[in-house]
């Protein structure tokens, strides 16, 4: 498998990056920009997203709209008196840009942060939608920050980046995150990205960060990631055929109704008078999986589980063992 042979090429310098310092930001910055074809002034690199989470709302200041639930690392980052949060106010959490353009209309902000595909509902905005909420953030003076970590899920037919120099140069309130540990499996590496043509705002980020904020293994990863796009491109590819095999297979669990997803995960509400936190600790006391019970995140009124998309061989156990649960009723 390639995937082995990355993992091969990178042990095989082991020593090497073991004892080596790495490049500095802008070195880093350029290998990154390359990657994601890119202008180098309009990207930087963190040691994960969440380095350049923190760093961008430091440098922000006003209302933050957050869209509820959802990834709560920005707002975790935020005082509560300058969070204004909208819900979508339906049980599958699905929400378009008119919906989040009408709230905030009413109730306003200084930054949006969007989060596409959301976490942990799926909901996913295409790129109309998309493109309807940049210009509305740009006539408004609204910054916009899209964080993009699950967005290499999505189908091929919905997929779309603003990791796009037309999107970034179109729209200067645009603020684009993206988690790299997340499409390729490498969360220990540490690495993620942040892209605006903001270079004011670039510059304040920029200078929250270390000169060396990543190792010589996130560095190296950079460096030979472009040999294996094709690889996983087709790894992408497979994955969509397995998401929508497990997507039938848990719409034939009768307590569970899944949640259309583009991200690689399920959202699922746990019905029958069942509750999810019975569920979760069931199959991870009881059989060793852990599924994320929802009951305690904020926006979310129910019973709710969410439920990641692993390899076939695990997806069956998954399925074999809520079916013995359902059996155990």
């Amino acid at each position: 498998m390639r995937g082995n042979k990355l993992v091969n090429e990178m042990q095989n310098s082991f020593k090497e990056l073991l004892i080596d310092y790495p490049s500095g930001q802008n070195i880093n910055n350029l290998l990154a920009a390359e990657y994601l074809n890119l202008n180098a002034e309009n990207v930087l690199v963190g040691n994960g997203a969440a380095e350049l989470i923190k760093a961008l709302i430091k440098n922000l200041t006003g209302k933050f709209g957050i869209i509820i639930p959802t990834f709560e690392e920005y707002a975790n980052r935020l005082n509560e008196n300058d969070i204004v949060r909208f819900s979508p106010g339906n049980k599958e959490f699905k929400y378009t840009a008119d919906n989040v353009i009408d709230y905030f209309s009413k109730n306003k902000i200084d930054n949006l942060v969007l989060i596409n595909p959301d976490n942990p509902s799926g909901n996913y905005l295409e790129k109309d939608d998309l493109e309807k909420l940049f210009i509305w953030a740009e006539t408004e003076d609204i910054k916009l920050i899209l964080d993009e970590s699950f967005v290499d899920f999505a189908d091929r037919d919905k997929y779309v980046t603003a990791l796009d120099k037309k999107f970034l140069e179109c729209y200067s309130n645009l603020i684009v995150v993206k988690s790299i540990s997340k499409s390729y499996g490498i969360p220990g590496l540490r690495l993620g990205v942040l892209a605006s043509s903001d270079k004011d705002l670039l510059g304040k980020i920029r200078s929250e960060l270390s000169i060396w904020n990543i190792n010589s293994f996130g560095e190296f990863f950079l460096q030979i990631i472009g040999r294996y796009k094709k690889d996983f491109n087709n790894a992408i590819d497979k994955f969509h055929v397995i998401r929508e095999e497990l997507k039938n297979k848990l719409n034939n669990i009768s307590y569970l109704k899944v949640i259309d997803s583009q991200a690689n995960y399920f959202m699922c509400e746990v019905m029958q008078g069942l509750k999810a936190t019975d569920l979760s600790a069931n199959l991870l006391n009881d059989k060793g999986l852990f599924i994320k019970d929802l009951t305690n995140k904020q926006g979310i009124d129910g019973e709710y589980v969410r439920i990641a998309i692993k390899r076939p061989s695990e997806n069956e156990r998954l399925i074999s063992l809520l079916k013995q649960y359902e059996e155990e009723l």
